[in-house]
């Protein structure tokens, strides 16, 4: 199973989410396409209510801990459904990647 599927399975198991997208940002970077290694996840789930980000983060870090020993970069966006709402769906795009001559 890819990694990128694996992800999508642990966070859907584990927040039960309103909305979950996990985007493979491996072609932004100078590595192999097959590499799987840069990720960017957006979860929104009633398990974040009450939370400050960090512990959000921690959240998710924990249902990912087999995976993150093998990826290189997670980009996490971890809200609320309110906070969802006022951001009309979207999160910030990712940076272009600065390093290894890409």
């Amino acid at each position: 199973m890819s990694m990128q599927k694996t992800i999508e399975q642990k966070l859907d198991s584990a927040f039960s989410p309103e909305y979950l997208a996990v985007e493979n940002e491996t072609h932004m970077h100078n590595v192999p396409a097959d590499a799987e290694s840069h990720f960017k996840v957006t979860v929104v789930s009633d398990e974040f209510n009450n939370l400050m980000l960090i512990k959000r983060h921690r959240l998710v870090n924990k249902v990912l801990e087999d995976e993150l020993k093998k990826i290189h970069a997670l980009a996490l966006h971890t809200m609320t459904k309110d906070e969802w709402f006022v951001r009309a769906g979207k999160v910030a795009n990712s940076p272009p990647c600065e390093g290894g001559g890409k």
